[in-house]
């Protein structure tokens, strides 16, 4: 996907209406993305925070999803992103956990750890609240793979509910996982 035709999708992801599901519109994106990554021979993990699991339940959904996934991590408190995916603690202070590092350390450490081909890191702000200093709707989303070595994390600023926000979370993390994948 080249750059223009990213920001144009982050441009209508963002302020779409996510309040009562996923719009028609973006309804095949998980499928689509399975569907490359088996078409592919490619494994994918996550290690999520705002989204608590629902990117992985997300792959779940789609048929023959077994093939690609197997499992990740659920991060929800720094002391979690610690434990389990061995992020230095120096980093979380030093750049807060809504950021860019922490998110690319996320989907690096999620791959290394459970070897798979492609880590993705999601951390944000959902609500009701700020966090951090960061503002509701906050997200960034890392996709790593392992195969070439490459990361991006891109980050967002969603409108809508805590539901909304964490919708488009999901549905924004498949399109960066078929960009890079």
């Amino acid at each position: 996907m080249d750059k223009d035709i990213f920001e144009n999708f982050r441009e209508q992801i963002e302020v779409a209406d996510f309040e009562n599901g996923i719009p028609e519109e973006y309804q095949n994106i998980p499928e689509e993305t399975v569907s490359k990554l088996l078409a592919d021979n490619k494994t994918i993990t996550a290690a999520e925070s705002l989204t608590a699991g629902l990117f992985q339940s997300t792959i779940a959904d789609v048929p023959h999803a077994s093939k690609v996934f197997e499992g990740g991590y659920v991060t929800y408190s720094d002391e979690m992103k610690e434990q389990m995916l061995h992020i230095p603690s120096k980093v979380i202070k030093m750049h807060t956990v809504v950021s860019a590092p922490v998110a690319q350390q996320m989907a690096e450490s999620t791959a290394i750890i459970l070897e798979k081909d492609i880590g993705v890191g999601l951390t944000g702000v959902a609500g009701p609240d700020p966090l951090e200093g960061s503002p509701v709707g906050t997200v960034y989303i890392g996709v790593y793979d392992k195969i070439s070595n490459n990361v991006e994390v891109k980050e967002f600023h969603f409108d809508g509910s805590r539901n909304a926000i964490r919708r488009k979370a999901v549905i924004s993390a498949f399109v960066l996982v078929r960009n890079i994948a």
